[in-house]
């Protein structure tokens, strides 16, 4: 295993100090938060990084918190088994703990940090493609201030997002799925430990049999995850059956750009994000369906 190359190290205690040090240190300054990404691409000299920042002892960065009405927030430092093993993730935000659930490595998921999975800026990131599908919104500061950015926005090309230099993510927040909402993620692997070939997380919300909101999001099938615009469209205001489901199926892969790779190729991936994002929708659906039926018998 390669050694990693000499770097500076520092421990700041609070945003603030993060931020100015990020600052001043430029382009080769990285954060350390779980490692899981960051030491392997060091040690493969796929990242150059002459200053280390982490982020560990600034307090707080690890909690979770619910807001009650509101959602769930959590800090930077939140590790993905934390996430994992909560209620509140598993009662209100499913298929974040199904994508998590996933996840073959219990040492990855005790390392590894949720808001480091997404300022990867991967397109084949399982957990940004749920986290675009309910509506996060990132914390971001810098030495003065910070604002919120939805996640679906975040993302600007491949492995590129919408940090500036001196800032850095600091909480993520998901707002409470509204009454009649179903929601379902699923993805395509050839081993549970495989890189998806394409994931996709759906949250619907149906009244009375006709869908009133929706977002369809699709990862490792763009430069980006993104949400299925044309296909959501499609949804909104129509009673949901077989025949809109399979129509906004094919909209959602008609919207991919897929590559080919070592895993998969272009045809196959459109094709399998049409297959996925329609299976995902009807079990959404049936998700939904039930929470609607319980609210108007």
């Amino acid at each position: 295993m390669r050694s990693l190359d000499p770097f500076d190290y520092f421990e700041p205690e609070d945003i603030r100090e993060a931020s100015e040090l990020l600052s001043a240190k430029g382009e080769k300054a990285c954060i350390l938060a779980g490692g899981i990404d960051l030491i392997p691409r060091l040690r493969k000299r796929m990242l150059e990084a002459d200053h280390v920042i982490n982020i560990q002892k600034i307090p707080m960065m690890d909690s979770i918190s619910f807001i009650s009405g509101k959602g769930l927030t959590f800090g930077a430092m939140t590790r993905l088994r934390s996430l994992e093993k909560s209620s509140l993730v598993q009662d209100e935000f499913l298929i974040l703990y199904e994508a998590i659930h996933q996840i073959a490595s219990t040492q990855v998921k005790f390392m590894g940090t949720a808001v480091g999975n997404l300022c990867v800026g991967t397109p084949a990131s399982d957990l940004s493609t749920v986290m675009i599908a309910l509506d996060a919104q990132l914390t971001i500061a810098n030495a003065e201030g910070q604002r919120n950015v939805p996640l679906s926005e975040f993302y600007l090309d491949y492995y590129r997002t919408d940090l500036e230099p001196g800032e850095l993510v600091t909480h993520v927040f998901l707002p409470i799925p509204h009454n009649g909402t179903g929601t379902a993620f699923m993805n395509l692997v050839r081993t549970r430990a495989d890189i998806a070939k394409v994931s996709v997380a759906v949250s619907l919300s149906v009244k009375n049999g006709v869908c009133s909101e929706n977002r369809i999001a699709v990862g490792a099938a763009a430069p980006t995850v993104f949400r299925a615009s044309k296909a959501e469209t499609l949804l909104k205001g129509r009673k949901i059956n077989t025949e809109v489901i399979q129509e906004a199926a094919k909209a959602a892969a008609e919207q991919t750009q897929p590559i080919t790779d070592l895993r998969s190729t272009a045809g196959y991936r459109k094709e399998m994000t049409r297959v996925l994002v329609g299976r995902t929708l009807e079990m959404a659906h049936e998700r939904a369906r039930l929470q609607d039926e319980e609210a108007h018998p």
